[in-house]
């Protein structure tokens, strides 16, 4: 019989709702979080896409006061003050954010500095003395979210903004449970809207979500339920998702994505570990995170599972792959097939943006990247261990 360790979890997630039509319901969903003029915020490309906006706008109703469409992948610090001018400008109380995970995450920033009152500089130079964007201790605008990628960045209380006036950029990163989004909407009919490329480079981010839920070091009953279901309906339906077969691929791929980021919509955001770190060692060097993962999952499980059980048993029933003689190899055989299935690149030779003298470099920032320290205990490899992993995978 296991033993039950000792745990502590507080979920902070709004209102969540899931199904196809259920952008149907923003209007009431906003009611409910104490709104009446919504703006929507969304980017360039989710704005122009009508089949993605039309129904969202249908959704809100009369209760639609306008659209800012200013969102950037690199989360321009420069959206936030400008969506502030532009609630102004609508007379918005209150806002929808729809798209992906930098959308989301300059509109968590945007309700806040739309209380503390900061212009672009002001803003900067608060960054630049505290490290972190304002924690205004005070009402905030309702904001909902309709997340259109499969990322899974719209549960976490993590979130970044980044200025770019001079050389480098100036990254804000913030944590703040207070500015998740009051409600969330998860259309199976809207994530069909955003093109499958798209899709399919955030999806393999979300899906090691899943796995690093488990093996994490703040791993619990509470948040192992939920990704394990998310899991075994990822692992089947993510290599369907560029062709599939009827309604039920998209409707399992996004309920996946829900199940297995939700534990972390928490005040303990550290269910994100080894792959993560490998991911952010790359982006440095302007990989996209989907790719990143994509190339380095199986690798970085091999590594964890060199040095750690990384409870494999419970990713392999997870993955549907527990009557396997070794079942470590069977969750990286699984995940490599889910990689395979999405047409995503398993060389590092592959990725345009990185060059193999970079290596050690990516070596030197993935071993001294935060999530390192979320890995089970007894994991600890040092630079020379993790560079010889991307060597492998070059």
């Amino acid at each position: 019989m296991d033993n039950v360790e000792p745990f502590s979890y507080e979920n902070v997630a709004g209102r969540i709702t899931f199904g196809r039509g259920s952008v149907a319901d923003l209007g009431d969903l906003l009611e409910e979080a104490g709104g009446e003029r919504a703006l929507v915020v969304c980017g360039s490309n989710v704005g122009a896409n009508r089949d993605t906006m039309d129904p969202v706008g249908a959704g809100l109703g009369d209760r639609l006061a306008g659209v800012f469409d200013g969102t950037t992948p690199d989360k321009d610090a420069r959206a936030v003050t400008e969506g502030v001018a532009a609630m102004a400008e609508h007379d918005a109380d209150s806002l929808v954010a729809v798209g992906g995970g930098s959308t989301i995450d300059v509109a968590r920033a945007l309700r806040a500095v739309s209380v503390s009152g900061h212009d672009y500089d002001g803003l900067r130079e608060y960054v630049v003395e505290h490290g972190t964007i304002p924690s205004p201790d005070a009402d905030l605008p309702p904001l909902l979210a309709v997340p259109t990628t499969l990322a899974g960045a719209d549960l976490s209380t993590v979130g970044s903004i980044s200025f770019y006036d001079g050389d480098e950029a100036l990254g804000a990163g913030y944590a703040d449970p207070d500015l998740m989004p009051d409600a969330l909407a998860y259309d199976p009919d809207v994530f069909e809207t955003t093109p499958t490329g798209a899709l399919v480079g955030s999806a393999m981010n979300g899906f090691d979500k899943g796995l690093e839920a488990l093996y994490a070091r703040q791993a619990s009953p509470l948040t192992d339920a939920p990704a394990v279901r998310g899991l075994r309906l990822l692992v089947d339906a993510l290599p369907a998702i560029g062709d599939p077969a009827d309604d039920a691929v998209m409707e399992q791929v996004v309920a996946g994505i829900l199940l297995v980021q939700y534990p972390r919509a928490t005040t303990n955001p550290r269910l994100l570990s080894v792959v993560h770190a490998f991911g952010h060692g790359l982006r440095d060097e302007g990989v996209q995170q989907g790719l990143a993962h994509a190339v380095m999952a199986p690798p970085a499980l091999e590594l964890l599972f060199d040095a750690v059980d990384g409870r494999r048993d419970l990713l392999a029933e997870a993955l549907g792959v527990d009557d396997a003689g070794d079942p470590a190899s069977a969750v990286v055989d699984a995940v490599a097939e889910v990689r395979d299935g999405l047409g995503l690149p398993d060389r590092l030779r592959e990725l345009d943006a990185v060059e193999r003298d970079a290596l050690p470099r990516v070596a030197a920032r993935t071993a001294e990247d935060d999530f390192m320290a979320n890995a089970p205990s007894g994991f600890d490899p040092d630079e020379e261990t993790i560079l010889e992993t991307l060597e492998r995978a070059w």
